[in-house]
């Protein structure tokens, strides 16, 4: 079991029972799971750029990537419907703490001037999402091989029903926000 999924059950939960006040254990928001999504609208002109960020994503998650395809065509992008253009990874169980941790402690603090994540980005239900501008952040990236600058966007979805809650359990969880 990870270290923080212990932290979770012997720390984290008894303060999310007494701060909002939960009849039952089942009721305090978890982790359900995250994806990793990286959308390279590039790769319509250049297929080898899919094939390098679907590495570099494995090496991120520690999972093998899936590549995403276009739903529907839309001309003005040249675009047609099932064009490669991204991949993806959902993370559960221990991988997902694994990689939460490590995108807390080590991947945030090497962004340059970083004072924190917006406490803003929250969808109305508890889940948080994450845009990271340069893959370079993480270290398992040796920033000598690769082609291209990529963003990734991060969604931490959670059990909680309300923003409130969602924002209070990764603030638990060492989640820096700023505001």
């Amino acid at each position: 079991m990870s270290q923080l999924k212990m932290v979770y059950k012997q720390e984290i939960i008894p303060k999310l029972v007494e701060r909002f006040d939960y009849k039952n254990v089942m009721q305090v928001p978890k982790l359900s799971k995250i994806v990793l999504n990286m959308g390279l609208g590039e790769a319509i002109q250049n297929i080898k750029i899919l094939d390098s960020a679907v590495e570099e994503l494995g090496l991120i998650a520690s999972q093998r990537p899936v590549i995403t395809r276009a739903r529907k065509s839309i001309a003005s992008f040249k675009l047609r419907a099932g064009v490669p253009i991204g991949c993806m990874v959902t993370l559960r169980g221990e991988r997902m703490y694994d990689f939460l941790v490590k995108l807390v402690n080590v991947a945030l603090p090497r962004v340059r001037d970083f004072r924190g994540v917006s406490g803003k980005a929250f969808d109305g239900r508890g889940n948080y999402s994450l845009g990271i501008k340069e893959h370079i952040i993480f270290p398992e990236i040796d920033y000598d091989k690769i082609d291209r600058m990529k963003g990734l966007n991060v969604t931490v979805v959670t059990t909680a029903r309300t923003d409130e809650e969602g924002k209070e359990l990764l603030k638990l969880m060492g989640m820096p926000f700023k505001n």
